[in-house]
């Protein structure tokens, strides 16, 4: 009995290390995705290695890959950091991310198919219910979703990959969103799943022109939650103007 327990340990060993490798990939996006883990926080690689039982050598592999993807900061000799968000990322992200966005609506309305229309109208639900239960992190995650979903559609590989760049700082800015409350919080988060919704119709009606108009005005309300991702913690209390200030929509 012994002996055929150590067998089978053994030829199941090397897919015990994949799974617990894939894992170790997923569970570090989701943490950077969520501020579990926020920007500039270094990996725990002895930590990880116990954790997930794995030897330096694939936890390595892990950091290169999310390296790659734009989750990670790889420093020599310093060892892996969660990327930074900083004065400098933030102009860039904010810089390219209305024209990337708008480009792959625009293409997204002539390349999808149904079952990514299907898929984009499951995410939607998803979001709402998110949204309506108060699930931060699912709420950010279903909303990556969406927005990734798009780029799928647009079927072109070179905007795909700078849309998965962009949506790692999109989900980390919006996690700040969409943890606030208040009334005016309630009314962007309102405003946010009617855009979506917007974005299906455009979708399934292969409007260009209205893809396009309402990338920009999603966008508009995600720039304006640059200011609440840099004063959240600590300037807002101090300002007096705030309770006077009125939402636009």
């Amino acid at each position: 009995m012994g002996n055929t327990t150590l067998r089978g340990s053994k030829s199941s060993a090397a897919p015990g290390k994949s799974h617990h490798k894939s894992r170790l990939y997923e569970d570090l996006k989701h943490q950077i995705l969520t501020l579990q883990l926020g920007p500039d926080e270094d990996l725990d690689e002895p930590g990880l290695c116990a954790r997930y039982g794995l030897s330096r050598t694939p936890v390595r592999e892990v950091f290169r890959r999310l390296s790659g993807e734009g989750y990670v900061d790889i420093r020599e000799h310093r060892g892996a950091r969660v990327a930074p968000m900083n004065h400098s990322t933030l102009r860039h992200f904010f810089l390219a991310a209305p024209m990337v966005y708008a480009a792959i609506g625009r293409l997204a309305v002539h390349h999808f198919t149904p079952g990514q229309l299907a898929r984009l109208r499951d995410t939607q639900a998803q979001f709402r219910q998110a949204c309506a239960a108060g699930d931060v992190a699912a709420t950010v995650l279903c909303n990556n979703q969406f927005h990734a979903i798009i780029g799928e559609m647009s079927g072109n590989i070179y905007l795909q990959a700078g849309l998965s760049r962009l949506l790692v700082d999109h989900a980390r800015i919006g996690h700040t969103f969409y943890q606030s409350h208040g009334a005016r919080q309630s009314r962007r988060q309102e405003l946010a799943l009617s855009q979506h919704d917007q974005f299906i119709d455009a979708i399934a009606a292969r409007d260009e022109a209205a893809i396009v108009r309402i990338t920009f005005a999603h966008w508009e309300l995600s720039r304006r939650n640059m200011e609440m991702f840099i004063t959240l913690t600590g300037l807002i209390p101090d300002m007096p103007h705030e309770g006077a200030e009125t939402l636009s929509i």
